[in-house]
């Protein structure tokens, strides 16, 4: 069994076009989609490609996802900064009340076996909440009450939006990455996963999905287009600013 993990697409679906093309030709069973589908500037496009797809796929759902939803339903979450607020309007307004049900049905989690590598955990932040923040340089001592009672050799995870692969005890955590918005070298990061693990990343016309994105009617289509397309950070830069917040304050909800 081959299974492609794709976390925070943050709806950049030029990002997630490419992305599923190597999927395609990766031969992939079956997609995880871990979580952040939203915000972004594609939302209601990029959930029709997913649900559209053409290979089997489940979702879990991410803090971002989570945030849209309650504002779907009317409630704007306090843990949004009031510089982001707009975006989750907007996302929320983009969507259908179809799709605040599809929303609704996607769990914290999925556990799936994959006869090469155990039973996988699949989360969004860490298996206990889906705003933690652990990066590849958090020390083990402080991921180890983490980590403690889950019962696999793999979790996979995402939300810092760097890909990593490391050993909490005698779990292997892998980080998939981010399709639309990574913090590392641009492009879209993914993992497939079957008779090994394995990081990837995918490359894509990154100013044509720039020009793509500023088209839109997101209030903040050129910041997205820049910063998270043709300029991310650096993961450098990111480690630094998430060393003052592991474990145990949430991410700025951003898209």
């Amino acid at each position: 069994m081959r299974i492609a993990a794709i976390y925070d697409i943050h709806a950049n679906l030029p990002a997630l076009e490419a992305v599923l093309q190597d999927i395609r030709q990766a031969e992939i069973d079956q997609v995880v989609v871990g979580g952040d589908v939203f915000p972004g500037p594609m939302p209601r496009e990029t959930l029709a490609c997913l649900r559209d797809l053409d290979i089997p796929v489940q979702f879990i759902q991410g803090n971002g996802d989570r945030v849209v939803r309650a504002q779907m339903a009317g409630t704007e979450s306090s843990e949004v900064p009031e510089q982001f607020r707009e975006i989750i309007r907007w996302n929320a307004q983009e969507l259908r009340p179809e799709d605040e049900r599809l929303l609704a049905s996607w769990p914290q989690t999925l556990r799936l076996e994959i006869p090469e590598l155990g039973d996988v955990l699949f989360c969004h932040a860490t298996p206990r909440n889906d705003t933690e923040i652990f990066t590849r340089l958090t020390p083990e001592d402080r991921l180890l009450p983490v980590f403690e009672g889950i019962n696999v050799p793999v979790v996979v995870c995402g939300h810092t939006h760097m890909q990593f692969d490391r050993t909490v005890g005698t779990i292997r955590v892998v980080n998939a990455g981010s399709v639309g918005m990574p913090f590392q070298e641009p492009g879209a990061y993914w993992l497939l996963l079957g008779s090994s693990v394995q990081l990837r990343q995918t490359a894509y016309d990154l100013a044509k999905a720039a020009e793509r994105i500023r088209d839109t009617k997101y209030p903040q289509a050129e910041d997205f287009a820049a910063r998270n397309v043709l300029h991310p950070p650096s993961e450098g830069e990111t480690l630094q600013a998430f060393s003052r917040v592991e474990l145990g304050e949430k991410r700025p909800i951003r898209g």
